[in-house]
């Protein structure tokens, strides 16, 4: 059997980009815990099929956020994609396009809402809020203008979580073209974009507040608890995401796949509920619409996907994804993504994976 595009990404993408963007979009926090975590708990859970079941045509399409898209699964947000393909952004959107799947801009992104909107691509802004809410206003209104559809509140970043430095070499701030970062900024950047003074008294109150600024529907992106997905319900998220920062922020975390049935219950359809974290498979992304999500999203391997063959490698990436959820859907008895709710099975197993080791 040929080989996974998807195993291969990393070390394409390691011989494709400069080595501080690697290690920049490879790292984690600290001693990289829940780094290492995220994918083993996704193959430790275990699935109890059903069988005698009609798997002939499986539909795997669904609604999010009111709009229809061709499978369950989205492009995460992540900065620097212009260092891994010239069309950066653009590229990446005109593949989302393609594939049927919705894209999370980066507030940081290096390519302008504009030119994105114009893939034809469903295009989702990911916010920071700043300390001064009034300074995070003008970025969103250029959004709204633009056709977002969307804002995705990052909440688990009231600044940016301490990474060990990586033994040689500049870092990736020092090496980065300032034209690959910050195109639809409203302030000068500076040198490092994540300096920017990021609020640290978020509240539910924010929620109400992206809302009636942009007139969009709010997704809280980093949430883990049950009961603060209950309290971003309450204040009006459309959406809860499931994400702990792809183990960039606070280490020894929870991994995402042990918080989806959690908040599921909380909230129970009262929102969506997105996960990321350490998927890297269709199979993984059954087992996380088994556990209660709506869709899946996935940043790393799509960004490894750009560097290693452009647009090419993004659409294969999307497409392995999309066989792989399909395939296994139909061994599972599903013939819907709805259908796979509740197949996990009670006690996961748990082991070491036979998988090899992979980052988020």
């Amino acid at each position: 059997m040929t080989r996974r595009w998807l195993d291969q990404v990393e070390t394409l993408a390691r011989e494709a980009l400069p080595p501080a963007v690697f290690r920049y979009v490879a790292e984690g926090a600290r001693n990289e815990i829940s780094l290492g975590e995220a994918s083993a708990a996704w193959d430790a859970m275990r699935l109890a099929p059903r069988v005698l079941r009609d798997v002939r045509t499986v539909d795997t399409r669904t609604t999010l956020l009111g709009a229809d898209f061709a499978v369950p699964l989205g492009i995460a947000p992540m900065t620097l994609q212009r260092a891994a393909d010239p069309g950066g952004e653009v590229t990446m959107a005109a593949a989302a396009h393609l594939a049927g799947v919705p894209m999370v801009l980066s507030s940081n992104a290096g390519s302008t809402f504009a030119d994105v909107a114009s893939t034809g691509a469903h295009w989702w802004l990911q916010a920071y809020v700043a300390a001064e809410r009034s300074d995070t206003v003008p970025l969103l209104e250029s959004a709204v203008a633009a056709g977002a559809e969307a804002v995705v509140l990052t909440a688990d970043t009231p600044l940016i979580g301490t990474r060990y430095s990586l033994p040689e070499g500049p870092g990736v701030w020092e090496v980065a073209d300032p034209a690959w970062v910050g195109a639809n900024a409203t302030t000068p950047t500076g040198a490092d974009p994540e300096s920017r003074a990021k609020a640290m008294d978020l509240g539910p109150a924010d929620i109400g507040w992206l809302a009636e600024t942009t007139g969009l529907p709010v997704v809280v992106k980093g949430v883990m608890r049950p009961d603060d997905a209950r309290r971003c319900v309450e204040a009006g998220a459309a959406a809860i995401w499931i994400s702990n920062h792809g183990g960039r922020q606070l280490d020894q975390v929870l991994a995402t796949a042990h918080c989806v049935a959690g908040v599921r219950a909380a909230v129970g359809e009262s929102a969506q509920v997105y996960v990321d974290g350490g998927i890297r498979s269709g199979l993984h992304a059954l087992i996380a619409l088994a556990l209660g999500a709506d869709a899946v999203f996935v940043g790393r391997p799509i960004f490894h996907a750009l560097a290693a063959d452009g647009g090419a490698g993004v659409d294969r990436a999307l497409r392995e994804y999309a066989d792989e959820l399909v395939e296994s859907l139909r061994l599972a008895g599903c013939a819907s993504p709805q259908d796979a709710r509740g197949i996990v099975a009670p006690t996961p197993t748990a082991g070491p994976s036979n998988r090899p080791e992979t980052r988020l």
